[in-house]
């Protein structure tokens, strides 16, 4: 590892092969921004590759974006390359069609000669795999307030060739209270755990307010995607089975719960091919899967990634772990939704999507108003209790109307 200026790594990175060479990128909170500014000042055309790309991601003339799971950064760029496929399957690409010629990482300062992922590890510990194999640069943004997590984000200062000091706190979603209708949802969705059960937690508030409703539960596991601060808060009630390790990919939560992480024995960050894994995530007990949903069907297929024809986030890893749960013994898949949309005063809970779905064949759909428990329903039954436990009551009679007619 060679620690160089930002002005000889944009030398270097001008000088990466081919017309348009590849960059995957850590994203989430953890995107190295002066990194991505030295890639802008060195090419005209780059792919970028990263995940969840928050609100101050960059725009290059010439760059075109790509990802599987499109965040706010990103949702407005016209030249989006979306890539419509399930997180477990992501990593495949860089051994396939899409290799990296460079990966630009966030990482912790070195320690004992190794240095670690932090609050990111998800698909990068294959790029980074990838482009050691093809002869291509790691390049390491080394920041003393990324915390040292343990687990396959950890790798040797030898992997990198070049890194650049930075010291910045690192950024945090918005902290606010939940909404009323958001402690319904979330209320309901925990009476699908109990003691012993294994959690996997989405992304927002509804899955907080599930965890914090199970502090009294005992011996729980964590498998899933991301943490936050409703498993910090598990944690600090007691509630976490403590022979266990605390299992995850990315962290997406306060300065409190980096600083829990930082150098943590109990939390072990796992690469995306293994926390994704269907099967493995069926082999965990009682696993329960809270994914969040814009919409849901009378026929319980959902959808997580559209806003008309426009692409809002991506397949992710709602499918894996639906799957997973579903294989899981004594485990539940539930989906979660505000069931009326005010911003276009309409129902969340339609007769048939017209987008592709996200995932379908759940255990449960929950909203403000109720939950319709649907796992082996029959049809009719199913939209029955969708339209009169999920459903808004303004759009119950309209819901019922269409559903003889409606069409998977």
């Amino acid at each position: 590892m060679r620690v160089v200026s930002i002005e000889e790594l944009t030398g270097r990175l001008a000088a990466l092969p081919g017309p348009e060479p590849r960059a995957v990128v850590s994203g989430n909170f953890a995107a190295p921004l002066p990194l991505l500014d030295s890639l802008g000042a060195a090419l005209e055309r780059c792919r970028v590759f990263a995940l969840n790309a928050q609100d101050d991601w960059p725009s290059f003339p010439g760059f075109v974006n790509e990802t599987p799971f499109v965040g706010p950064g990103m949702r407005s760029d016209p030249a989006l390359d979306y890539l419509p496929m399930r997180l477990s399957l992501v990593p495949r690409l860089f051994a396939s069609i899409r290799p990296p010629d460079v990966v630009l990482v966030h990482t912790s300062v070195p320690h004992s000669g190794r240095v670690s992922l932090g609050i990111e590890v998800n698909i990068l510990p294959a790029a980074i795999e990838q482009v050691r194999k093809r002869g291509g640069l790691v390049v390491a943004q080394l920041n003393p307030n990324m915390p040292y997590t343990f687990g396959d984000g950890e790798f040797p200062t030898e992997w990198i060739d070049l890194a650049v000091e930075v010291d910045e706190p690192l950024p945090s979603p918005e902290d606010r209270s939940a909404t009323e209708s958001e402690v319904l949802i979330g209320t309901q969705v925990a009476r699908f755990a109990g003691d012993g059960a294994t959690l996997q937690l989405g992304i927002g508030k509804i899955p907080d307010v599930a965890a914090h409703q199970l502090r009294s539960c005992h011996r729980l596991r964590i498998w899933s995607e991301l943490i936050s601060d409703g498993v910090l808060a598990l944690e600090e009630s007691g509630s976490l089975d403590q022979g266990r390790h605390i299992r995850a990919s990315f962290l997406f939560g306060s300065p409190a719960l980096y600083a829990w992480a930082d150098r943590n024995p109990r939390l072990r960050m796992t690469r995306t091919e293994n926390i994704n894994d269907p099967s493995r995530i069926a082999a965990n007990p009682a696993m329960l899967s809270i994914n969040m949903a814009m919409q849901v069907d009378l026929f319980d297929q959902v959808n997580a990634t559209f806003i008309g024809p426009r692409v809002y986030s991506g397949l992710g890893g709602q499918p894996d772990f639906v799957s997973g749960a579903l294989h899981s013994r004594g485990g539940h898949a539930v989906v979660a939704l505000h069931a009326w949309h005010d911003r276009t005063d309409s129902s969340t809970v339609v007769p048939s999507l017209t987008t592709p779905a996200t995932s379908f064949q759940h255990s449960a759909i929950v909203s403000e108003h109720g939950c319709a428990e649907i796992f082996g329903r029959s049809l009719h039954e199913q939209a029955t209790l969708i339209i009169d436990g999920v459903a808004d009551p303004r759009a119950r009679d309209e819901l019922r109307r269409g559903a003889s007619s409606a069409r998977p």
